[in-house]
């Protein structure tokens, strides 16, 4: 008789598989054929020594799942909340600009009724104002241009506040056209914070190195 059936028959059982022959039938052979009830016992042998043997050691990836799984959803919140602030002082700066167009407009325009400066110098005015406002709406469509601009309209700002408190001291002008270089702050100080937002990050460069010495 072949023992080759009888020996799959053992391993299968020992597996928890179908025998492929009846169970009373492997169970015969096996008590008449001591080749194959010691080739079963060594199977059973191996297989329990197998099965009770200690596990490999697994690193626990637990705290660095969790901590990659936190950083992926609190990453996504705080680019969505970046993407709105850069949105909002993107719309006020264009608001602004509008505004400080509008400022600028009456003076360009010959209407001069309410100043009491000469035809030229309020043109120059005009002019002055509508180079901000188009600075402002420059950097609202390309917020790349902030750091560029911040240098000289923070300079003029910061001269204009200047005499302009002087000359209200000295009465030299009204406090309603002074009040009107508030725009010209609020647009200087939204630029600021875009230039500021901008700037480069001085953890990024140690982590380009280390990829690329990777």
């Amino acid at each position: 008789m072949q023992c080759a059936p009888f020996r799959e028959a053992v391993s299968a059982r020992l597996d928890g598989e179908p025998l492929g022959v009846p169970a009373a039938d492997l169970d015969r052979h096996l008590a008449a054929c001591p080749a194959c009830a010691g080739w079963a016992d060594a199977a059973e042998a191996v297989t329990r020594r197998a099965r009770l043997a200690p596990a490999p050691p697994v690193p626990d990836l637990t705290a660095a799942v969790v901590g990659e799984v936190a950083r992926q959803l609190f990453g996504t919140a705080a680019a969505a909340r970046a993407r709105l602030v850069r949105s909002a002082l993107r719309l006020d700066l264009l608001a602004v600009g509008v505004a400080q167009a509008g400022l600028a407009w009456p003076a360009l325009s010959g209407g001069t009724a309410a100043m009491s400066a000469p035809v030229h110098v309020a043109h120059e005015t005009g002019a002055w104002n509508l180079a901000v406002a188009a600075a402002f709406l420059a950097v609202a469509a390309a917020p790349r241009l902030a750091a560029g601009a911040l240098p000289f309209l923070a300079t003029f700002t910061v001269l204009l506040t200047v005499t302009t408190v002087r000359d209200l001291q000295a009465g030299h002008v009204h406090a309603d056209r002074a009040a009107a270089h508030l725009l010209l702050l609020a647009g200087v100080v939204l630029i600021a914070v875009v230039a500021w937002r901008q700037r480069p990050r001085r953890a990024a460069a140690p982590a380009a190195a280390r990829r690329v010495v990777a």
